[in-house]
């Protein structure tokens, strides 16, 4: 399946027995916003998973630590998704924390998995309310290996490695740092912010010109790149455009910036 699919798209498939929609809408300033939002309108059928408590695990390196794989699978089969599901998410900020659940799908071995292209914006159907009528359902996790480097291995590969850092310039350049301890960035980490990965109406740009944006910073394939963010979110985003842009498969660094600004690495500033 390719890692994004059109409305339109969705609007054809969405009887599909074993379709599965997940919402991601989150909101940092107000946790709870998302399943409001959810209950609210969602696309039909549409569960919902918050990233607080489905897609994080409440302790561990940094602010959104990877829950374990079998608590994952958990989470998936009561959300209807089982081994053989075709799943399609989806939030309304550009798929900055959709791609949270891509990716962890992807990891947990789920090829059948792509973001919805434009977000809830690019929906031009129904809405409904209330919890969908989704059976519980079981998955079997087949995780794939070395999609993932924590700090120690990180700090032993500096100067090896490409670093990606996904966040505003501003916090890259430690100009500002509202959430976490300390401002910068890892030594050696080139910017490049998730955010412009997409055009102006939401959607990711397109393969021609993602590939254009990595090739331009220096990465013409993905290997030995890892890339990273403030908690291992948004990061995803940027591991979902090297695959659009036909570079392969970077490694994320999940404790991100709220882990390596606590572990007493070193840190730089600056552009």
């Amino acid at each position: 399946m390719t890692p994004l699919v059109a409305a339109e798209w969705l609007a054809d498939h969405l009887d599909e027995p074993d379709l599965r929609v997940v919402d991601c809408r989150w909101r940092m300033d107000d946790p709870d916003a998302g399943r409001a939002s959810w209950s609210a309108g969602h696309i039909p059928g549409a569960t919902y998973m918050s990233l607080d408590n489905d897609l994080a695990a409440p302790t561990g390196p940094g602010r959104h630590p990877l829950p374990t794989w079998e608590t994952f699978a958990a989470t998936l089969g009561h959300h209807g998704i089982s081994n053989t599901s075709t799943v399609v998410v989806y939030d309304d900020t550009g798929a900055a924390f959709a791609g949270r659940l891509w990716w962890m799908l992807r990891a947990i071995g789920h090829t059948n998995v792509a973001v919805l292209d434009g977000g809830l914006g690019a929906w031009n159907g129904d809405l409904e309310t209330g919890p969908p009528n989704v059976a519980a359902a079981s998955y079997v996790p087949h995780p794939v290996t070395g999609v993932t480097l924590d700090q120690s291995a990180i700090s032993d590969r500096l100067g090896s490695i490409t670093l990606v850092d996904s966040r505003s310039p501003e916090r890259y350049r430690g100009e500002t740092e509202p959430l976490d301890p300390v401002a910068g960035h890892v030594p050696t980490a080139i910017n490049l912010p998730f955010t412009e990965n997409l055009a102006t109406d939401g959607r990711f740009l397109t393969p021609e010109e993602l590939r254009t944006r990595f090739v331009d910073a220096g990465i013409s394939d993905t290997d030995n790149t890892v890339v990273y963010c403030g908690s291992g979110v948004t990061a995803c985003h940027n591991l979902l455009a090297m695959e659009l842009a036909g570079l392969g498969t970077a490694q994320l660094y999940p404790g991100s910036w709220s882990d390596w600004s606590t572990s007493g690495g070193p840190i730089e500033t600056g552009a």
